[in-house]
């Protein structure tokens, strides 16, 4: 009895090894086949890139760059397609993306990194939300510099803080790293401007520069320094630039101030220091692609991973280097973490951004 007993226990236990094994296999083949599927996802497909700024700008130069070399190192393929949709500063192409596209992989976005600005401060076009997007990558951090014409009377910054008339600074809107930094010189050392926004780009603020509509404006350092028109204006003396926004110098501008410096020399507020903090985060965001909200966790973790394999990309970093651009890439996890971390700010600080931004 005792020996047919211990053989059924024997025969049990085997028939539980053997329906494990099966569980374990089956498990695996699914997750091999799931795997399979979702990198077949993209072949034969067209990815829209939404990029929130007009043609002819550092964002969508960055978005016709990157395109071709990102669509390359995507499982499948796919045709990288720019559409740009240029408005408030690209706070409509962002609202698009969050409230119209699918979360499937074929739309993403590039927008103005700062823009989280409008929903810090309760804008009413605001759309979006800024830490729930699905944070891909940014090929560069971007501090910015606000240049000015030579031909504009006044020289100096303490000549600017005196000008009978100040100069007119071009930009796309309130919500952009290229309206925070001369507003922040006018609250912090009195530095006298006067904005001028709604332009849709990069390309466009260059043009009314050359026309006379606008003496002065910000933009990327690197785009400034790296890219026409601003790279012949630098060498011809047309324009001549101001103050940076980063923590410390730009190589390339080594003589140029940064806002940190001057508010510094002229004795600015604790209270203002701490509102040019969070408007000036915007350069740690760099250049952000992104997609809509609610994207599949393995979906997401393609695009993270093709975007991270085309920054390391030979042909991409031989094309950088004939342009003479600057890579300083983000990934899509730090991106996210500092999404989250840039949004929590306590109600004094907001108030006080409200305030500098004359809201």
């Amino acid at each position: 009895m005792k020996r047919i007993l211990f053989g059924l226990f024997i025969l049990l236990a085997m028939k539980r090894t053997i329906l494990s094994v099966f569980i374990l296999f089956g498990f695996a083949l699914f997750a091999s086949i799931a795997d399979a599927t979702s990198h077949e996802f993209f072949k034969g497909k067209t990815v829209r890139l939404v990029v929130g700024t007009s043609a002819g700008g550092a964002q969508d130069e960055w978005a016709r760059f990157l395109a071709p070399h990102l669509g390359r190192n995507i499982p499948g393929g796919p045709d990288i397609v720019v559409q740009n949709m240029p408005g408030a500063g690209t706070v409509i192409a962002a609202n698009h993306i969050f409230t119209l596209a699918k979360p499937d992989g074929l739309t993403l976005g590039l927008v103005n990194p700062a823009i989280y600005i409008d929903q810090l401060i309760g804008a009413k076009e605001v759309k979006f939300d800024w830490p729930k997007l699905s944070w891909i990558g940014s090929p560069e951090r971007i501090d910015q510099v606000l240049f000015i014409r030579t031909d504009f009377p006044q020289k100096t910054l303490d000549e600017l803080r005196k000008a009978p008339e100040p100069p007119r600074c071009a930009a796309t809107g309130r919500s952009g790293a290229g309206y925070f930094l001369p507003k922040l010189l006018e609250e912090g050392i009195g530095l006298k401007v006067q904005m001028v926004v709604g332009y849709g780009g990069g390309g466009d603020m260059n043009l009314a520069m050359e026309k006379g509509e606008v003496q002065c404006r910000a933009g990327t350092v690197s785009a400034y320094v790296g890219r026409e028109p601003t790279r012949t204006w630098m060498n011809t003396g047309f324009v001549r630039a101001l103050v940076q926004s980063g923590t410390k110098r730009y190589a390339k501008l080594p003589d140029v101030p940064t806002i940190y410096e001057l508010m510094e020399t002229y004795k600015t507020p604790d209270a203002t220091k701490r509102v040019a903090k969070v408007l000036l985060s915007s350069g740690d965001v760099g250049r952000p692609f992104f997609g809509p909200p609610g994207m599949a966790a393995d979906r997401l973790k393609i695009l993270r991973d093709a975007f991270t394999k085309t920054m390391n990309d030979e042909a991409l970093l031989a094309e950088a280097k004939k342009k003479k651009w600057d890579l300083d890439p983000l990934g899509g996890e730090e991106l996210e973490a500092l999404a989250r971390e840039i949004m929590v700010q306590p109600p004094e600080v907001i108030e006080r951004v409200k305030k500098v931004l004359g809201n």
